[in-house]
C-alpha cells in the first residue's frame, strides 16, 4: 500500500536534450506522468509544493528550463530548442505526458505540443497573450531594452525593468523585494532566461487576435486556468485560447493572481488533478 510519505520522494535525475543540454528534473509520485513548465524568472523551486500536491495523484517531472538551477544551457537560443527539452522529459516519462505551465510557460506547453510533441492534456494558468486593443502589452522595444542590461552587467535592473515594465508591479513593491537578499539574488541568477521567455511569447503581446493558425496543432484537451483577481486582459487571453483551440476550456478561480502558482498552490492543484483525470 503506498502512503503520503511514498509521494514525496523526489529523485533528481538529467535527460540530454536533442542539441546535447543537460536538463535537470525531480521526479516524484506515480501514475499518469505530467511535467511543470515554468514561467520567467523561476526554475523548479517555485513549483516543487504544487509538484509535491499533484505527486498525490500522478507522476510528476518538475524540472529547471535551460539555462536555470541544476540544467545546462548552450551558445545559441530558439524556442525550439525548449520544446526538445520538454520532449526528451517526455520520452523519458514512457513517450507521453500531460504538461501543466504557467504565463509564459503554459506558452511555452502550447508550443510543445503545437511542434508534435506526445502531450495528453494541456492545464494553463494565465497564458499572458494580449490580445485586445487597449491592454497594456509589455513595450514595443523590450527585447532590445533587456539585452542592453544584460550586455552592460546590469541583471538586477534588467529584472527591475521586466518586473515593472512587463509583469506590471509597482516600483515599491520591487525595493521590498530587493530587501530580501537570497530571493533577490536568485532572481538576478535567473536574469539571463528573460530573452527565452520573450522569444517564447514572439508576437503574441501586441494587442492583435491570436493567430489560429499558429496553433492549429494543439487539439489535445486543454483547459485554461485564470485567477479572479488577475487583470481583465488574462480573461481576454483565456477566452481568445479557447475560442481557436477545438477542445479547450476556461475556468476562473475566485481571489487568485497571477502568482497563485507559488503563492497558492493548494488552490491550483485540485483544477489540475480533476482535469488531467478526465
Amino acid at each position: 500500500m503506498s502512503t503520503a510519505r511514498d509521494h514525496s520522494v523526489r529523485a533528481e535525475a538529467r535527460v540530454v536534450s536533442a542539441d546535447g543540454t543537460e536538463i535537470a528534473f525531480e521526479q516524484s509520485g506515480r501514475g499518469p506522468a505530467v511535467v511543470l513548465v515554468a514561467s520567467a524568472l523561476a526554475d523548479r523551486s517555485d513549483t516543487t509544493k504544487l509538484a509535491a500536491l499533484l505527486a498525490q495523484h500522478f507522476t510528476v517531472v518538475n524540472y529547471d528550463r535551460r539555462g536555470r538551477g541544476a540544467s545546462g544551457d548552450a551558445s545559441v537560443y530558439a524556442p525550439d530548442r525548449e520544446i526538445e527539452d520538454i520532449s526528451a522529459l517526455v520520452e523519458y516519462v514512457g513517450g507521453s505526458a500531460s504538461l501543466f505551465g504557467s504565463s509564459s510557460g503554459a506558452v511555452l506547453a502550447l508550443r510543445a505540443a503545437a511542434a508534435g510533441v506526445n502531450v495528453d492534456r494541456l492545464a494553463l494558468y494565465e497564458p499572458p497573450f494580449v490580445v485586445a486593443e487597449g491592454d497594456d502589452g509589455p513595450p514595443r522595444d523590450l527585447a532590445q531594452q533587456i539585452t542592453v542590461l544584460l550586455a552592460e552587467g546590469r541583471h538586477s535592473d534588467a529584472v527591475k525593468y521586466f518586473m515593472t515594465q512587463v509583469q506590471g508591479m509597482p516600483g515599491i513593491a520591487v525595493f521590498f523585494m530587493k530587501l530580501m537578499p537570497k530571493t533577490w539574488a536568485n532572481l538576478t541568477k535567473l536574469a539571463t532566461t528573460l530573452p527565452y521567455d520573450i522569444a517564447v511569447m514572439g508576437d503574441t503581446q501586441q494587442g492583435k487576435p491570436l493567430d489560429a493558425e499558429e496553433w492549429k496543432r494543439v487539439v489535445v484537451p486543454t483547459r485554461v486556468l485564470t485567477g479572479g483577481k488577475s487583470p481583465a486582459a488574462f480573461q481576454r487571453a483565456a477566452l481568445a485560447v479557447t475560442e481557436i483551440l477545438p477542445q479547450a476550456d476556461h475556468r476562473t478561480l475566485p481571489g487568485l493572481n497571477h502568482g497563485a502558482v507559488v503563492m497558492a498552490p493548494s488552490r491550483i492543484a485540485p483544477q489540475i488533478t480533476e482535469f488531467i483525470k478526465g
